[in-house]
């Protein structure tokens, strides 16, 4: 496969998934409305679904989750929402009496091909919730977020290290070993 079509127009997820996969990628960006759930697979699942109706062609989804352990399942799935709200210094607050700062962030891609058949690909990685922000670099909750085994946050390393860290990155190699099995 040549070309994949994503579903965001986030140019941050759009540059990491080309990098990751090696081949192009576009960005499409559609009005759908979006179940709420905090069951992440259900939610990149429906959101695949809807866009594979609009297109009537091949799609790759993402959802991605980030749960504070302290909070059980939040904001999980909601994490986009939460950080609109709250920015990453409201997000970091939410742990400020909690002696508990492990999170795990989840990336779940799901690919619906030419068939309407879905495939999915997930990535985990646990980490800790930084007490500030850290780093100019990725987008969104990438500056307060350490994966385990790092000193850094994802937003303080260069693309390629937060690649080889990040759960996006984790799925993203998934789905490029599945796509390279497709092609004869």
């Amino acid at each position: 496969m040549d070309k994949i079509y994503f579903a965001t127009t986030n140019e941050g997820k759009i540059k990491e998934a080309r990098e990751l996969l090696g081949i192009e990628v576009e960005g499409i960006g559609l009005p759908i409305d979006e179940t709420q759930s905090l069951d992440i697979v259900e939610v990149a699942r429906k959101k695949a679904r809807a866009y594979w109706e609009k297109l009537g062609k091949p799609i790759l989804v993402e959802d991605v989750a980030l749960t504070f352990n302290a909070l059980v399942s939040l904001p999980g799935t909601y994490i986009n929402d939460f950080s609109k709200a709250l920015g990453n210094e409201g997000l970091i607050k939410l742990l400020k009496d909690e002696k508990n700062r492990d999170a795990v962030a989840t990336t779940t891609l799901v690919f619906i091909d030419e068939s309407a058949n879905e495939h999915f690909f997930q990535g985990n990685v646990n980490g800790t919730i930084s007490e500030s922000p850290k780093g100019d670099n990725g987008f969104g909750w990438d500056p307060i977020f350490i994966p385990v085994g790092n000193t850094l946050t994802l937003a303080e390393m260069d693309l390629e290290t937060k690649n080889k860290f990040s759960m996006r990155g984790a799925a993203f190699s998934l789905f490029k070993e599945w796509l390279a099995k497709q092609t004869p």
